[in-house]
């Protein structure tokens, strides 16, 4: 029987909160098998590197955090997981240093694996993704030093749309247990989280693989009405699954933040058909508007691609036009990546790296604009923000974020007003932040 061995360990993420919550079991299986978490910065006897692959930067900021860690210590043992490694195991094995890579159908095996010598055991750990049928459920993983808990409840993707690796990494979409689902929300209340964030890689597939059928708002009606004391939030959702059953429960229930992030990825129909999303720039506008009308101070995020192949300054122009007519609250801007064995490889014409920059830049400067609008709405309004576990680096003051995502500023230091919800009167907007005085 092999001894296991006792070390110091240094993990870091790349990528969405999907990953970041795989990290969080991960660094609780470690604690919990006596190894001893550092800083991914100092000297460890190993480095657990948790990828992201939706983008060749992504890639490239991994391949820099190997090199980083075998700097810091030639003797590590140094091991790579996530969806860089589910995708190219091989590329990762050929960089100096690493031990193992370790696919995402394996991840929750890391701590095992840990123990095991270089010596005669694979150095690559990963296997078919689409063979997992079922979702891989992880031991409860609180989020030292957060207020709120992100909360994977949902894996895998059925879609395939032809820019994007994310089938390839994260196989077929798998839901956790109803009833499961319930439990872990207990689970973070019962540690005093405030408000927890439903995350998956497609939230709006929930339940549709599990037996019985079930639904993400049939779940989520069932959170809500359980636990009315505790915000819960949805980390994003495609427009065509934004149901009117959905729309209602934000109006039923408060305690579900008014707050969707609803990915858009182009405003031009023929775009968006190249891309295989399922719906039109008309479809995708009418059910941004119906949600802000049924819910006028609801935040909107959009996702929006630019440079994808085919894009020329008509259809740019498009997206341009739909989004400044959108009542959208902020946008996420990030030019198009080729990933192999995407369908999207085989599209032209090529959109220069220098017109992607210049897009993104137009576009970032509009979801400024937007972010701003939204936020001075409520200068001289009450909202209730949860305090985070930091201080405002700046200020030192106490800072959150409303239930409807905007970030705070407040009049008091923050020791006394963690983990609290406060109704706070909003004073001003300034540096892309609201301020504002506690009620009372």
């Amino acid at each position: 029987m092999m001894k296991k061995t006792k070390m110091t360990v240094g993990l870091t993420t790349l990528g969405c909160k999907v990953n970041q919550c795989d990290s969080a079991a991960i660094a609780c299986e470690l604690q919990s098998a006596g190894h001893v978490l550092v800083p991914f910065s100092s000297v460890a006897d190993a480095y657990i590197i948790n990828t992201c692959t939706v983008t060749s930067f992504a890639d490239f900021q991994a391949r820099q955090l190997i090199r980083r860690a075998k700097r810091a210590n030639p003797l590590a043992r140094i091991v790579v997981t996530g969806c860089y490694a589910q995708t190219q195991p091989q590329t990762l094995t050929a960089i100096d240093g690493v031990a193992l890579v370790v696919g995402n159908d394996n991840k929750h095996r890391i701590v095992e694996l840990l123990n095991h010598p270089g010596e005669d055991f694979p150095q690559i750990i990963a296997s078919d993704i689409f063979l997992q049928k079922r979702f891989i459920s992880t031991p409860f993983s609180p989020w030292t030093g957060r207020t709120r808990a992100f909360f994977k409840i949902q894996d895998g993707c059925n879609a395939f749309c032809s820019y994007c690796i994310v089938p390839f990494a994260r196989g077929a979409s798998r839901s956790l247990p109803f009833q499961d689902v319930l439990q872990g929300a207990n689970n973070f209340i019962s540690q005093n989280y405030r408000e927890v964030v439903l995350t998956g890689i497609h939230l709006g597939h929930y339940g549709h693989d599990l037996r019985p059928k079930t639904d993400l708002v049939r779940m989520l009606e069932c959170l809500l009405s359980q636990n009315p004391e505790t915000r819960f939030r949805l980390s994003s959702i495609e427009p065509n699954e934004i149901s009117e059953d959905l729309i209602c429960l934000f109006n039923r229930y408060p305690n579900l933040c008014p707050h969707l992030h609803i990915p858009l990825q182009s405003g031009d129909d023929s775009i968006l058909k190249m891309m295989k999303r399922n719906y039109d720039a008309a479809s995708y506008r009418n059910r941004v508007e119906r949600v802000v009308q049924a819910m006028k101070d609801i935040a909107i995020g959009i996702d929006v691609m630019v440079g994808f192949p085919g894009e020329g300054e008509k259809e740019f122009l498009n997206t341009l036009h739909l989004l400044e007519e959108l009542p959208a609250t902020y946008l996420h801007v990030f030019p198009y990546s080729e990933r192999p064995g995407t369908a999207a490889l085989a599209i032209q014409p090529r959109v220069d790296e220098k017109t992607k920059k210049e897009r993104a830049s137009i576009l970032r400067d509009l979801g400024a604009k937007k972010r701003e609008t939204f936020s001075r709405r409520f200068i001289g309004k009450t909202l209730p923000v949860l305090v985070e576990q930091s201080p405002d680096k700046k200020t030192g003051l106490g800072k959150g974020f409303s239930h409807n995502y905007l970030p705070v500023i407040l009049d008091k230091r923050h020791e006394t007003l963690v983990n609290t919800i406060f109704t706070v009167r909003i004073e001003q907007y300034r540096e892309g932040r609201l301020t504002g005085r506690i009620d009372g």
